[in-house]
């Protein structure tokens, strides 16, 4: 379980980043009360919960179902992460100016809670993708499966609760970080996130040549 939170913990908040994204979120809510900031930044991290968790929990088993296997779903994932990382770690800059865009049409609160500020904004395709590679990585059966699935879980709501804080407290995140340290730990943490692709990407190789190793030792 532990093992698992440690595996899902760095891999969603490099990707997620609720820091940074906060810095933007200030910006994009510059009109709102606080009262209306507040509501927005509970909305959107209870909405961030409910996307990872699904894509976590349900991702792998539905691409299963049309045929995909476990090694498969590995390879691709891994490479998915390892990709948005290196995007991450090499452009950040642009990374957030593409985040603001997305973020901009946001009108109403209830409305603007889900889309955009929720998806694209916070928990895009890049999460999505991160969370089934993520969820990939389960184990094919046994007593471990609940256990992984509860750290995994923990994981996405730490993150829940991570994206609330940060929103609801933007301003002084803006005031005490800058964008030249959100920028650095943009990057910290995409390293983090690309050793996980990584590290993804392998254990799907080694899983679909396995049985090929096999028959070269026999």
């Amino acid at each position: 379980m532990f093992d698992s939170f440690l595996l899902a913990f760095p891999a969603l908040f490099s990707i997620v980043n609720p820091i940074a994204m906060a810095l933007i979120f200030s910006q994009v809510t510059t009109g709102r009360s606080a009262r209306e900031r507040a509501r927005l930044a509970g909305l959107v991290a209870a909405y961030s919960a409910v996307v990872m968790l699904t894509a976590l929990w349900a991702g792998a088993y539905v691409l299963n179902f049309f045929g995909i296997s476990l090694a498969a779903l590995r390879i691709a994932g891994g490479f998915v992460v390892a990709e948005r990382a290196w995007a991450l770690l090499t452009a950040p800059e642009a990374h957030e100016q593409k985040k603001q865009e997305q973020a901009a049409p946001a009108e109403d609160v209830s409305e603007s809670a889900f889309f955009p500020l929720t998806i694209p904004f916070t928990t895009g395709p890049g999460t999505i993708s991160v969370a089934i590679a993520l969820g990939a990585t389960r184990p094919a059966s046994g007593p471990n499966i609940g256990p992984f699935f509860i750290g995994m879980s923990a994981a996405a709501i730490a993150i829940a609760l991570l994206i609330w804080l940060s929103y609801r407290s933007a301003d002084r995140l803006v005031a005490l970080l800058g964008p030249t340290r959100a920028r650095v730990m943009t990057r910290l943490f995409a390293f983090l996130l690309f050793c996980v692709g990584v590290q993804i990407l392998l254990t799907g190789l080694l899983d679909g040549f396995a049985p090929l190793f096999g028959q070269l030792e026999r």
